[in-house]
């Protein structure tokens, strides 16, 4: 549950500055929202996982027809059940609804379904599912912006697993939260052993030549622990969900986006003062890229409240249906001409793409991996006001699993934050997160928090699991409530 702190009073204070000239001085869409009747019942109870291929579950899975969608748009469903079936799917929108997590919008079905084939290995390893579709629904003009959950059982063994998508829109807010899910299909194994990472040879390889394709199930999770809830969800509810419960609790004029609506449509970021990366978000495309920091030349702020961000460049295809955006490879990295390789195979890579950092403050290096306590550093910094921290203080196993250093040279660049890096208690890997905040040109900010597991620091909604690999994060802090706090009311304050 999200921590009600000693800073309850400030946070509150800090909210009422936060109005700006896009809220208007009642309540605000998201607020309204969060104050309808929430459920539990998003959570699945009777998950599955075949252990032959490991991170499917055949009994019923499924996809979506586009990653985000708007109000109008009609949405596919393709379901697969192992055999002919009835199932249902119950929809929900992610937030915060009183501690709940998720408020319950439409249910379709029974829905008949059957098994659906399951596709080739096409060319650079593509697994394009060409499935029939299930069900389609057109988004209803009330439906906020936001990540949406659909819940699939089949209703004769109630074997469970989701579809995820986007709602998007067209206001103007305060905040843009980016969903990093060019990141979760990078890593998406379905059917088994078909991600990014997988050549046919190795199961962690980092060159080019390998595809994936939106036009599949998401797998379960397969890096650092096994998350039940993954099964259709992507990474969403590991890294992303509680840093969105927070918000909502909060209170934030935030609105979502898919990583291919940056890509597909950047003028989005400008009906924003302050853009979110969140969590895990690591492969962006050159398009991506430089939209952003065309937006932060103009006056946009950034807060990178993730890790290993922008770290793989990736080049979007069509699908077999010349449909653009849901398939994309990788093609280089963002990283200096000639940098230390932490895996042999980025050698293959052509090293042309621009240097993170130049965005970030600072970029994924060796050895990527690693956790750290997040460490005060510069404890007269505005963004520890409030928070009583001293140079040296410590936010216990913050920094995780994959982390950012080598700050740039922008001038004003900050480093707020920054220690050793470990690969068990007491043995540091020979890494140094650095966190960093650097002054746009407008007034406005970047902000580099160095961790995929910030959100671990501001809440714990229903069926999170705290991850544990080289160090553990200790669950919500007051003191990166109010870090978290500051940023936030300085983008708005200082945007454009």
């Amino acid at each position: 549950m999200l921590r009600r702190s000693a800073l309850a009073g400030t946070a509150a204070a800090t909210l009422a500055g936060c109005q700006s000239t896009f809220s208007p001085a009642e309540k605000n869409r998201v607020q309204i929202e969060n104050l309808k009747p929430g459920s539990r019942d998003w959570l699945l109870l009777n998950s599955k996982i075949d252990p032959a291929s490991k991170y499917r579950c055949p009994w019923i899975e499924g996809y979506c027809s586009q990653t985000s969608v708007t109000a109008g748009d009609e949405i596919e469903f393709f379901v697969s059940t192992l055999d002919p079936a009835e199932v249902t799917l119950d929809i929900y929108r992610m937030g915060w609804y009183g501690g709940a997590g998720a408020r319950h919008m439409q249910s379709l079905g029974p829905l008949r379904t059957q098994r659906q084939p399951e596709p080739p290995v096409g060319d650079k390893r593509v697994r394009d599912c060409r499935w029939n579709p299930t069900a389609a629904l057109r988004i209803p003009a009330d439906w906020l912006s936001g990540v949406y959950l659909g819940k699939l059982t089949e209703l004769r063994t109630g074997i469970q697993s989701y579809v995820i998508f986007i709602v998007r829109d067209n206001r103007r807010a305060d905040f843009i939260f980016q969903c990093s899910d060019t990141t979760w299909q990078a890593y998406n194994r379905w059917p088994s052993q078909f991600s990014l990472y997988d050549n046919g040879r190795s199961q962690w390889y980092w060159g080019d030549k390998v595809q994936v394709s939106f036009n599949r199930p998401y797998g379960r999770y397969c890096q650092i622990f096994d998350a039940p809830l993954s099964t259709g969800s992507g990474e969403f509810l590991l890294w992303e969900f509680p840093t969105a419960y927070w918000l909502e609790a909060a209170g934030y004029d935030i609105t979502y986006i898919s990583n291919l609506d940056l890509h597909f449509r950047p003028q989005t970021l400008r009906r924003t003062r302050g853009f979110l990366s969140v969590g895990h978000d690591e492969y962006w495309s050159i398009e991506m890229f430089e939209a952003m920091r065309s937006a932060v030349a103009r006056g946009l702020s950034v807060a990178f409240l993730s890790g290993n961000t922008c770290c793989g460049r990736i080049l979007f295809g069509a699908d077999a249906d010349r449909k653009p955006g849901r398939a994309f490879e990788r093609v280089d990295v963002f990283a200096p001409p000639d940098p230390p390789e932490p895996f042999d195979q980025m050698a293959s890579l052509p090293h042309k793409s621009p240097n993170a950092n130049l965005l970030i403050g600072a970029r994924s290096i060796p050895p990527v991996t690693g956790g750290a306590d997040w460490t005060c550093s510069l404890p007269d910094h505005w963004i520890f006001e409030g928070t009583g921290m001293k140079r040296g203080d410590s936010i216990p196993g913050l920094v995780g699993w994959e982390w950012h250093g080598d700050p740039a040279s922008i001038p004003g660049l900050e480093i707020v934050s920054t220690g050793l890096t470990y690969k068990a208690p007491g043995e540091p890997n020979g890494g140094t997160y650095t966190a960093t905040v650097y002054p746009g040109p407008m007034g406005n900010i970047v902000f580099n928090a160095s961790t995929i597991w910030w959100g671990d620091g501001l809440s714990e909604p229903p069926g999170y699991m705290r991850p544990s690999v080289y160090k553990t994060p200790k669950g919500p802090d007051a003191r990166v409530e109010r870090i978290t706090q500051n940023v936030l009311h300085r983008m708005i304050r200082r945007g454009p």
